[in-house]
């Protein structure tokens, strides 16, 4: 893996330098394929310069002598025709061959850069996702692959061309040395101007490349906050956020475009100043006998077809900027090592496992502690209710004991070992959270619970019951077979919490860790799912039950309370025992209660 600073700096002036580095790798990648688009350019190339030949050798043995002596040779009128076929068929599949190789390899240099940045998606931790916006992400996943690998459409042209000029000129110095040198004068001229205009436009590419991902990332996060900017009434102040990205983007752009409205015009221009003197200068010659029509023509026809190929080495330069900037945002996902290790060790048993922290302590910020020195045991196949007031860490204990995060300080430890040392996969199976914001994917009730596992439907309807969302998923219009749309939002916030919690049940965890997962449903169905959960705790393959709760009736249910203030364990026991001995615990669970029956009455 080429990492980012073998590539050299930030520096503008590196660009080129830098693009060309990029296209090495790329071309490195795609080695046979790229190769073949190659073969395919270049025999373009030759048969294009062929053309211009065949039109030189029909002007003097076919057009000629049918002006002269008003009749043609059939044998040369056959053979003109025959090479014209010939050369057209063949530039035919050299254009159908570059373009068809030349996009399966711009393709697969995509999709696989796709498959990369998602895949190390999936392997950073939490930690690293919460300081990335999501719209950053899917501009580097998607607008910053394609820039990178952008250049790849015009490169095996450009390589053609390469082998077209030198054709070219070898034929045009047979036909007419003067007529060659003269016309000659265009192609330096084409070559300053491109690279001229290339230094003119790299940065203003760049630049427009990068705010692409900027809009993105504003575009997500209003879109995706739509729910809460319509019922703050903020839909103005999003919408001039997201108007001075845009302009930013498109002053940038516009940028671009003056400078390609400059330039542009020029080298087209260019190739037609070359075309007129040769055949100015050709007339001439041709009155004094130093060269014949049919050089004049082919070397005129070559001119006129040369120029608009040769733009493509423009294409490329063009594109050099935006491959850079692409490769870069891309390279910094897939060269970050953020991550967090995991061990080899196992999780021996099938039963609920228990649960141990020792000094447990965590912050996000430096010197702003979010939990401090947190001992405390849950037994297996016990159920330990952990309540405390906004912002006392019980969301963030909940993603340490499923070891989302890792904590600063000491040591979570499952069946007494530390969850450090165990193997992802083990701990995947033995542990699962169901956190507050519930997520469903855009897909069939049945592939949301069981997320392709090879589950039969008999445990799906089982854990169903069991979340009491049986009789809801049977009324649907196609059962567990039902297309739920974009993140469930054709169910009910309870009807999303059940189908959330008989995902995490339907593998059978050993530890269950609920963050408020039951927040939005009724409280007698709450009773009902949370009595259901202590019932299987109890039994043999039950799972250890770990609960964020509110509800005064859910707590209760509870072997264990743990109640959370200012990030520290203030005092455990039974919810009987704290409500006797501990005001503060009794004041925050009663005063939740009534916000709580409020709502509900609401």
């Amino acid at each position: 893996m080429t990492s980012l600073d073998s590539l050299g700096g930030t520096d503008t002036t590196n660009l080129t330098r830098r693009g060309f580095r990029v296209l090495g790798i790329g071309i490195g990648r795609q080695k046979a394929m790229f190769s073949l688009a190659v073969l395919f350019s270049v025999l373009f190339g030759l048969t294009t310069v062929a053309d211009a030949w065949v039109l030189g050798w029909a002007t003097d043995h076919v057009i000629r002598p049918s002006f002269a002596d008003g009749d043609v040779a059939t044998g040369a009128l056959v053979a003109g025709t025959l090479l014209f076929i010939t050369a057209a068929l063949l530039r035919m599949i050299s254009v159908v061959g570059r373009r068809l190789i030349g996009g399966i390899v711009y393709y697969r240099l995509v999709a696989g850069d796709r498959r990369n940045v998602t895949r190390k998606y999936l392997r950073l931790p939490v930690a690293w996702h919460q300081s990335h916006p999501t719209g950053q992400l899917l501009s580097n996943a998607n607008a910053d692959v394609e820039a990178t690998w952008m250049v790849f459409n015009p490169l095996p042209m450009a390589i053609g061309v390469i082998a077209m000029l030198i054709g070219a000129v070898a034929t045009m110095l047979a036909a007419d040395v003067v007529l060659t040198l003269v016309g000659l004068v265009v192609f330096p001229l084409l070559f300053v101007l491109n690279v001229v205009y290339q230094r003119s436009q790299g940065p203003r590419m760049a630049q427009a490349q990068s705010l692409r991902g900027d809009v993105s990332s504003v575009a997500h996060e209003s879109f995706d906050g739509a729910l809460v900017v319509k019922s703050l009434g903020r839909e103005e102040e999003e919408t001039a956020r997201f108007a001075t990205a845009s302009e930013q983007l498109r002053d940038a752009n516009i940028s671009v475009g003056r400078v390609r409205a400059v330039f542009e015009p020029l080298l087209e221009a260019l190739p037609s100043i070359g075309v007129l003197l040769v055949v100015l200068l050709g007339i001439g010659r041709i009155e004094s006998g130093a060269t014949a029509p049919g050089d004049v023509v082919q070397i005129a026809y070559l001119f006129t077809i040369v120029a608009m190929p040769v733009r493509a080495i423009g294409w490329v330069l063009g594109e050099l900027p935006r491959t850079v900037v692409g490769w870069d945002r891309v390279r910094g996902v897939l060269d970050d090592t953020t991550q967090m290790p995991y061990g080899p060790a196992g999780l021996d048993g099938t039963g609920p496992i228990g649960l141990r922290l020792e000094s447990l302590g965590f912050s996000y910020e430096p010197d702003e502690p979010v939990l401090e020195d947190l001992d405390l045991e849950v037994a297996p196949g016990s159920v330990t209710a952990v309540v405390g007031s906004t912002g006392s860490g019980k969301s963030t204990l909940a993603t340490l004991v499923t070891r989302l995060l890792d904590a600063d300080e000491g040591r979570v430890l499952l069946d007494g070992r530390p969850a450090a040392e165990i193997d992802h996969d083990a701990l995947a199976a033995a542990v699962s959270l169901v956190p507050q914001a519930t997520f469903l994917f855009d897909d069939t009730v049945r592939s949301n619970i069981t997320l392709d596992a090879d589950i039969p439907d008999e445990t799906v309807w089982e854990v169903l019951r069991t979340v009491q969302a049986d009789r809801f998923v049977q009324a649907l219009p196609e059962g567990l077979d039902t297309e739920l749309g974009e993140r469930g939002t054709s169910l009910s916030g309870g009807q999303r919490q059940r189908l959330s919690l008989a995902r995490a049940l339907v593998r059978n965890p050993r530890l269950l860790v609920l963050d408020d997962a039951t927040s939005a449903l009724d409280p007698a169905v709450e009773q009902r799912i949370l009595r259901a959960l202590a019932e299987r705790s109890q039994g043999e393959d039950g799972p250890t039950v770990l609960v964020v709760a509110y509800r005064k009736a859910t707590i209760a249910l509870a072997d264990q309370v743990v109640h959370l203030a200012d990030g520290r364990i203030a005092d455990t026991g039974t919810h009987a025992e704290l409500r006797e001995r501990s005001s503060a615990y009794r004041d925050l669970v009663d005063a939740y209660d009534q916000a709580r029956q409020e709502v509900d009455h609401e």
